[in-house]
């Protein structure tokens, strides 16, 4: 598989470096008015600009078709690139459920914390309650969340399962938050597009940002789940992946 990911870097193009440069300037540009922001108020909209315009110059056109139900709000969305965390939170302000071992991560990281990421640690059962109540903290707050359900990246192709051990932290959810399932879908092009376990996301990034013209992405913002239908993890796991899969036409 390593030759798979060779031949891919071969590919990069002087575009990729013209936008990588473009995303550089903005955040240059954007990163003094969002430090001044997060002294007044932690929810700073830099950053959703920031990561709006990223996702642009990356070359997505998004489309959103049905409307986000609120303020507090978990996402439950399929998970194909890194462009996802540009697209849905460039739409909507949301933070994300991420790892823990990608807070100390150059640029990243601190982009990732400044936009008050939730991180887990999703191996260790013993912090399971602080990650819960972090997570039921930050959807509180204001600011909508989203999450991953799938743990990875998948191949475009179709969706793997849903884990639910998250998910139980909205179970039951408290009457103020809802729960949206959306569907993030990159067409034709979404084998193209996706970061699999054999490509570096440094590669995968490169050759994304390499390709010619532009591309659509549409968000699918689909039913919210009803409090009194979807009081179980595994029935709202279910659900989503159900309607995730119909909206993306996969399995």
């Amino acid at each position: 598989m390593a030759s798979h990911s060779i031949a891919r870097t071969d590919a990069v193009h002087p575009r990729a470096w013209a936008r990588i440069g473009l995303i550089a300037l903005a955040l240059l540009l954007l990163i003094g008015p969002h430090i001044l922001w997060r002294v007044f108020d932690k929810h700073s909209p830099v950053a959703r600009w920031f990561l709006r315009f990223a996702g642009w110059a990356s070359g997505a056109d998004v489309v959103t078709k049905g409307l986000p139900d609120g303020r507090y709000t978990l996402f439950i969305a399929n998970h194909l690139s890194w462009l996802d965390i540009l697209i849905l939170s460039g739409s909507t302000g949301c933070a994300f459920v991420a790892k823990a071992d990608m807070a100390p991560w150059p640029v990243i990281g601190w982009l990732a914390t400044s936009n008050n990421s939730v991180y887990v640690q999703r191996e260790a059962r013993q912090t399971a309650h602080h990650q819960a109540n972090a997570l039921q903290t930050a959807l509180l707050s204001g600011q909508p969340v989203a999450l991953f359900p799938e743990g990875t990246t998948g191949n475009g192709c179709q969706l793997l399962p849903f884990r639910t051990s998250l998910i139980a932290a909205v179970t039951p959810a408290p009457d103020a938050v809802s729960i949206q399932p959306v569907a993030l879908d990159y067409g034709a092009i979404a084998p193209e597009i996706a970061w699999t376990d054999d490509e570096p996301v440094g590669i995968n990034a490169l050759r994304v940002l390499s390709r010619p013209g532009r591309f659509a992405v549409t968000i699918h913002f689909l039913a919210p789940l009803s409090h009194a239908d979807f009081a179980d993890r595994k029935a709202i796991a279910a659900h989503s992946r159900a309607e995730i899969a119909a909206a993306l036409g996969v399995s």
